[in-house]
């Protein structure tokens, strides 16, 4: 296979796997939306890695395995062959990725293996600022639009925490479904409290990107939808439990849309 088929199945598998991601990718140039791709099939494999089984031991492997990968792309080993790791290896040398954001990617996801909950409010901000802070900086650095200052990518990986948690929220409904604890407090209280923080995060960050260079603001448009989930949670936390968080499908179109049209996130 050919590197651009293997971007068309790591495209594949964000259409799959991660469709809202793959929507926002979508909104990108051609080579900045192949990045993106990479990147996000890179997420998509190794977040379903603790839940296509139930033994912990057999999880633990499949993580071991994407570690393993990632040794080889930034220590000069051979390569394994693989529809993403043969991708993620050429976009990690030519953008000179940091091979420390994968590294604690795939260590945060060991949480989701067991059933135990987050020891702390400490613990649940680390583990969303590892996936999806650490996913959204390495977003911005693997698209085009000139060098980012440490302050700015500082803030794309707040601004990335900020949606996870978003994320994180809708997810309760199905995560407590499989015996998980997602949420420290899951209290109306604790759940308007949590929002509120993320909320605050999210908006001081962005505040931050607005001078970023078009292109990239490709990679931040991946949140588009948090800012809209995190005000609800504040002012209707019940809406959390009950799984009716976010806009109609229609709504998170329209708005991807008019975002892309006048090169917002």
């Amino acid at each position: 296979m050919s590197l651009q088929d293997d971007i068309a199945s790591c495209a594949q598998t964000v259409h799959s796997g991660d469709p809202m991601r793959f929507l926002s990718a979508m909104t990108a140039s051609g080579a900045d939306r192949d990045a993106l791709m990479v990147l996000y099939a890179f997420n998509v494999e190794v977040s379903r890695a603790p839940w296509v089984t139930e033994e912990p031991m057999i999880a633990e492997m499949r993580l071991q395995w994407w570690i393993d990968a990632v040794e080889e792309i930034f220590t000069g080993a051979t390569v394994r062959r693989h529809q993403v790791v043969t991708p993620l290896a050429e976009l990690a040398a030519r953008k000179q990725l940091p091979r420390a954001r994968f590294d604690a990617l795939i260590a945060a996801r060991r949480w989701d293996i067991y059933k135990e909950p987050h020891a702390d409010d400490a613990a649940l901000w680390a583990y969303l600022a590892d996936t999806a802070g650490g996913l959204m900086a390495l977003g911005v650095q693997a698209v085009d639009g000139g060098s980012l200052d440490e302050e700015t990518l500082e803030a794309a990986h707040r601004y990335g925490t900020g949606c996870g948690a978003a994320a994180l929220l809708e997810a309760v409904p199905a995560l407590e479904a499989s015996n998980r604890y997602p949420l420290v407090d899951g209290t109306a209280q604790g759940v308007t409290a949590f929002a509120a923080t993320a909320l605050e995060q999210l908006e001081a960050a962005r505040r931050e990107l607005k001078t970023v260079a078009r292109p990239k603001r490709a990679a931040l448009r991946s949140g588009w939808l948090a800012h809209g989930v995190l005000r609800q949670a504040v002012r209707e936390p019940v809406l959390v439990g009950a799984g009716m968080l976010g806009r109609s499908d229609a709504g998170k179109r329209l708005r991807l849309m008019g975002l892309a049209a006048t090169g917002g996130f």
